[in-house]
């Protein structure tokens, strides 16, 4: 996807994150999958984040996914994004400078969630404050593994289930 393409399709991911209060979220789906202990930190996850998560554990099981780290990863794959919440229009300014200064955005994003950096911040390192907080609320080793690596892109072709298992999420966020 270039970047033409994907600012688009953020844009719309934005203007759906907007209109999250008209869409129902059924929070019971992610109860039946989760421990309570997770499902406290789904619960604490914002509505449009918990409305993409259900959105991407539905798009893996109607692939066949049945793993069960997997689907828990699934529902909290962005729960860092909790630690340091911001809006929609900071989102949409993390992605367009994604799209055209994606070295820029590493750098920014890798200091402390404060100021105009927070959005940066977030988007960089919320894979590994949701994999501690998973962690803490008692993820199995593999689901931490997925949570912490959403974002990361393999070098190579997939050597291991758990690869397989992440390029499947990953494949089904990007396109959720």
């Amino acid at each position: 996807m270039g970047a033409v393409s994907r600012v688009i399709y953020r844009v719309g991911q934005g203007l759906r994150a907007l209109m999250t209060w008209l869409l129902p979220v059924d929070d019971a789906q992610a109860e039946r999958i989760l421990s309570p202990e997770l499902y406290a930190l789904y619960r604490g996850m914002r509505r449009s984040e918990r409305q993409h998560s259900l959105r991407v554990l539905r798009d893996l099981q109607a692939a066949g996914h049945d793993d069960p780290d997997l689907l828990v990863a699934a529902l909290l794959h962005d729960a860092g994004k909790s630690r340091a919440p911001f809006g929609v229009a900071a989102k949409t300014l993390v992605v367009l400078a994604r799209a055209v200064a994606p070295e820029a955005v590493r750098r920014w994003g890798s200091g402390s969630a404060r100021g105009w950096r927070r959005p940066f911040a977030v988007s960089v390192q919320h894979p590994a404050w949701g994999a501690e907080m998973a962690a803490e609320a008692g993820g199995s080793p593999r689901t931490v593994e997925l949570i912490a690596r959403h974002q990361d892109a393999l070098d190579g072709l997939p050597q291991t289930e758990l690869d397989h298992l992440l390029l499947a999420l990953q494949a089904v966020d990007a396109a959720s």
